[in-house]
């Protein structure tokens, strides 16, 4: 009966203590050294892609000037505002924060006032300024102009073990796999760390990227280190996280399953006991 009771106890004991044991796959960058440096060959800035959506703001001298430049209407936000006056002789306001929004269409194209097509594809947000400066002076409307570009849809979505899944916005040029996830949050507890995907629309496919936060060597040496506007990221959730989504989730891996063993076998060893007392 003892020596029973002593191997429940020790099966008991060891099955607990494995089921709580400190997990090692929760903290990132376990191989990164105090101090390293690390070399990302990716460096990727946003590159601008049909259907985007940016805001030009063209500021010269001459405020006639500047009008024909900028479209007659904004969408308000709060700033500092100054009166302009537009080609057409009509007075507004332009708020150093107001959108002036442009579509990229099908090939690249915005429409631009004075200057008509300009193509912004494959630019980055300050190549696309550049752009649009020089072809304003190249109009000879005036000698120097300051154009300022910014990005408005530009977002990606997260979505599986994350605290907040959704849309989010991009909102600089280098934006990486960190931003994005921080925004939503972090990943839960049942994240897999090492098992995050990024899929990258490309042209006419899809490209995917395996993400070890675990490793850092892997995080910053990966084309998917700088998020892209349209990626998707997806984190796996764990093995204990799917367990749970079944009607059953009591398994021999979960806390839950052996806490109802040692409850069963405490009342085994109990009636045991009873039952040799009375023998």
């Amino acid at each position: 009966m003892r020596k029973t009771k002593s191997i429940l106890v020790a099966a008991l004991t060891a099955a607990l203590l494995w089921s709580c044991s400190t997990p090692t796959n929760i903290a990132y960058f376990q191989d990164m050294a105090d101090q390293q440096v690390l070399d990302n060959p990716n460096v990727t800035p946003i590159r601008l892609k049909p259907m985007d959506q940016v805001s030009i703001i063209v500021n010269t001298r001459e405020a006639m000037i500047t009008a024909m430049f900028n479209k007659p209407y904004y969408s308000n936000r709060i700033g500092e505002t100054q009166s302009l006056t537009s080609s057409a002789g009509t007075n507004y306001t332009l708020s150093a924060n107001n959108i002036s929004g442009y579509t990229l269409d099908a090939e690249g194209n915005i429409d631009f006032p004075v200057i008509g097509k300009i193509n912004l594809a494959g630019k980055t947000r300050e190549e696309a300024e550049e752009h649009i400066k020089n072809m304003i002076i190249a109009s000879k409307q005036t000698k120097e102009a300051v154009v300022t570009v910014e990005f408005m849809n530009l977002g990606f979505s997260v979505l599986g073990e994350v605290t907040r899944p959704g849309r989010y916005k991009i909102d600089r040029d280098r934006f990486t796999i960190f931003d994005a996830l921080g925004l939503a949050g972090d990943l839960t507890i049942d994240g897999q760390r090492e098992n995050v995907t990024l899929v990258r629309h490309n042209g006419q496919n899809d490209e995917v990227y395996k993400l070890n936060l675990l490793d850092a060597s892997q995080i910053y040496s990966s084309p998917a280190f700088y998020v892209q506007q349209g990626d998707m990221i997806y984190v796996t959730p764990n093995d204990k996280r799917m367990r749970e989504s079944t009607v059953n989730g009591n398994t021999l891996r979960s806390s839950s399953t052996w806490i109802s063993m040692a409850s069963l076998a405490a009342s085994l060893i109990a009636l045991m006991s009873r039952y040799r007392l009375k023998l």
